[in-house]
């Protein structure tokens, strides 16, 4: 970028020695008309200033003598007591080695001295104190020069440092450029003098002190670059311009407003960066340097989930974590609309990148006014880019309509229809899991859709509907086999990942099971009400029938309200909630959150989350007890019924007899029928037993269930609790449930 001063000095002798400057001749006055004009032409737009406004005090500091002026071409003496044998020099001497010292040569005098790493007056010369400092802190300026320069050099040939990078090391040859501007004018300066000698003019001739003044800033702004380089030492990309950001915090303006052109030139490529993703979507980051990853090997079904990430250290320090996000999400949803939604609809109508960021003037300014212009851009893309995804995944992919699908299939939502199916697949369910064929059971699926309002839904939806048996264990049934299946793909199935339905599947299962059971105790009341008028002719089954109602009374009430809990207090709940949110979602990742809150809420609340195990494994053990009784009772209804049926044929028997004028019944045969009557008769109290241990373990598994209740964290399922004993039947024999609410909350608050 810049050129050397040791190039520059060969270009002004090419085109002859550069007169000196009217404000250094003697007798000049300061205000000599075209003379700054002049100097800013020689100094550059950024450095020309440091001479001119420096002159009136040069003339004031080199007036004090005239003999000041006459000896820097005279060898100095040594001073008293001074033994040793060292070599005088000269002061012009000692300037014209400076000059080379700024681009980091060694002068004669003034080597570089690789132990402390420092420019140093040869021992063996002889100076003055003041003279040996003040040349010091001229050196210092070629340190500087050295360690700007070997950073630029290295890394400039060093592809991988990237485009912010090399944009960095171009701010630095910019700045270096100007500071050689400064040294081909000192340089010129110096060749005028040696050419037509110091007579021309001995205010004009160079010394050290003058260096000295016209230094000063050149040297704060070295100073400050070499920090620059210094603290971006093994940083590239978004991480570089942090580090060169964090310089900006300064309360020296003339430091700040160099340190944001710098930024200005570094932030263009991650501003370049940043248009190119938020309003085309793509990503040509070959060295990693945007703070946007994208990982090649992830499929398409998984773009949205895991091919885009952020790189937190590549984040600049003037972007904030909310911000990168919604630039993360707006490319992504771009490249989703693009890749998944096959949609290349432009998704807005903004500003194009090439006028928003055209030069590292505009980078400069839209970074010092973030929080408006920036955050502006940033917030119009994120709006006009994600409305655009969701209507498209609502009204091209009917996302919603999905959604309620789930809730009223998979969730059982659909009361008719799912009422409808598991009278059809009784039969069927009954048998054993292994006899069970797929085909079978789909063909009574699409029948319960066609004779119930499941029919007139959006046919797409139907289509999806299948049915699923699960693995199958030693023993299982139909029912313990059968689930409902939903099959998704393309963009839906971002929102309803393999992960989601299989918390589908499992809430499925519960749900159908608890479902289950209120259709088998349906069934046990049925049994009640058709038999008991048959069974009125058998008083000795008077006292079995009535345990057996008690019981399933017991049990009735307990799945009404497990039922009651888990559809209106969970799913309605935990339903109504999901659909408000996803009305007032402003993008995809809003949806996305709020389903997975949805199914981790309904999920732990119908106690099938890790931490509710004990209370699943005591609620299927209710649910267990429940077949017992619904077998029991079957065996018990099938013996009265037979013992019932052959009464009445015995009868019917005596009675066709007599009318045929014959006896009713031999001995033999009325010694049969009583004998089977007594028969029976015994077989009462092994029913009237079993139902007692049958009742004594249901109670029992309901009385723990009922303790893990009222310690749980969950607030509703401790209510839920006082509803399962709402006449206090339980509270009477368990003692750990007598503790009110209250006192069980105060109980809590003191642990």
């Amino acid at each position: 970028m810049g050129s050397s001063g040791i190039s520059s000095i060969s270009l002004y002798a090419l085109n002859g020695p550069t007169p000196t400057p009217q404000s250094l001749l003697p007798g000049q006055s300061y205000q000599a008309p075209g003379v700054g004009d002049c100097l800013r032409q020689q100094l550059g737009s950024r450095l020309a200033w440091t001479l001119t406004a420096s002159q009136p005090s040069l003339q004031s500091a080199t007036s004090k003598g005239f003999s000041n002026t006459v000896s820097r071409g005279v060898p100095r003496s040594r001073r008293e007591g001074d033994t040793s044998g060292s070599v005088e020099i000269t002061e012009a001497n000692l300037v014209r080695d400076v000059l080379y010292v700024f681009q980091g040569i060694d002068g004669k005098n003034i080597k570089m001295c690789n132990s402390e790493n420092c420019y140093k007056v040869e021992g063996k010369v002889s100076l003055s104190k003041s003279l040996r400092d003040t040349t010091s802190r001229l050196a210092e300026l070629g340190w500087l020069h050295n360690k700007i320069r070997k950073y630029t050099d290295q890394r400039s040939l060093d592809r991988a440092f990237g485009l912010v990078g090399q944009s960095f090391c171009a701010a630095l040859h910019q700045e270096l450029k100007e500071y050689y501007r400064l040294l081909s004018v000192l340089h010129s300066q110096l060749q005028l003098e040696d050419d037509q000698g110091v007579n021309l003019g001995l205010e004009s001739s160079l010394t050290l002190r003058r260096l000295l003044v016209w230094t000063y800033d050149p040297k704060i702004r070295l100073k400050t670059l070499a920090a620059l380089v210094d603290h971006c030492q093994g940083r590239k990309g978004g991480e570089l311009a942090s580090a060169v950001h964090a310089y900006t915090k300064t309360g020296d303006p003339y430091m700040r407003s160099l340190v944001q052109h710098i930024l200005g030139l570094v932030s263009h490529p991650v501003l370049n960066f940043l248009y190119r993703w938020i309003y085309d979507g793509e990503l040509e980051d070959t060295y990693h340097e945007f703070f946007v990853a994208s990982d090649p090997t992830v499929k398409t079904d998984r773009l949205w989930h895991d091919k885009y990430t952020l790189r937190k250290s590549m984040i600049p320090s003037f972007i904030t974590m909310e911000q990168s996000k919604k630039v993360l999400l707006i490319g992504k949803s771009i490249n989703f609309l693009h890749q998944v939604c096959h949609d290349q609809t432009p998704s807005t109508k903004m500003i194009a990148v090439a006028k928003s960021a055209e030069s590292s003037k505009g980078a400069a300014d839209l970074f010092t006014d973030l929080e408006n212009a920036f955050q502006e851009k940033i917030d119009a893309a994120y709006f006009e880019t994600s409305k655009y995804l969701l209507d498209v995944l609502n009204k091209k992919y009917n996302l919603l309509e999905h959604m309620q699908a789930m809730r009223r299939y998979l969730l059982l939502g659909q009361g008719d229809f799912i009422r409808h199916l598991m009278d059809l697949l009784k039969p069927e369910l009954a048998r054993p899991a292994t006899t069970l064929y797929q085909h079978n059971l789909t063909g009574i699926l699409e029948t319960a859709v066609r004779a119930t309002n499941a029919q007139f839904d959006n046919p797409e939806i139907l289509k999806r509907l299948d049915v699923r048996l699960l693995e199958v264990s030693p023993g299982d049934t139909g029912w313990d086999v059968f689930s409902l299946d939903y099959h998704v793909d393309g963009p839906i199935a971002t929102v309803f990942t393999r992960e989601c339905m299989s918390h589908y599947l499992r809430v499925f299962n519960f749900l159908w099971r608890a479902k289950r059971m209120e259709y088998i105790l349906t069934d046990i009341w049925k049994g009640h009400m058709c038999n008991a008028k048959l069974l009125k002719s058998m008083p000795e089954l008077s006292g079995v029938l009535h345990q057996c109602h008690v019981l399933a009374s017991e049990m009735v009430h307990f799945i009404h309200q497990m039922q009651y809990y888990i559809t209106f207090e969970v799913l309605e709940c935990s339903w109504d909630e999901l659909w408000n949110k996803v009305q007032q979602a402003q993008d995809l990742d809003h949806i996305i959150a709020a389903h997975e809150v949805f199914l981790d809420t309904i999920i732990a609340r119908c106690l099938l989350d890790s931490d509710s195990r004990v209370l699943l494994n005591q609620l299927r053990a209710v649910f267990d007890q429940i077949i017992e009784l619904q077998n029991a009772q079957d065996a018990m209804y099938r013996a009265a019924l037979e013992e019932l049926q052959l009464r009445l044929q015995f009868e019917e028997r005596k009675k066709q007899r007599e009318l045929e004028g014959k006896w009713g019944v031999t001995a033999s045969e009325e010694e049969e029928e009583n004998k089977r009557i007594k028969e029976f008769q015994d077989s009462i109290p092994k029913m009237c037993s079993q139902l007692r241990i049958l009742t004594h373990f249901y109670q029992g598994i309901v009385q723990q269930f009922l303790v893990l209740l009222t310690t749980s964290s969950d607030e509703s399922l401790r209510f839920l609790s006082f509803r399962l004993d709402f006449n206090e039947h339980y509270k009477a024999r368990e003692p750990r449930l007598r503790m009110s609410l209250g006192t069980r909350g105060r109980r809590s608050s003191h642990m």
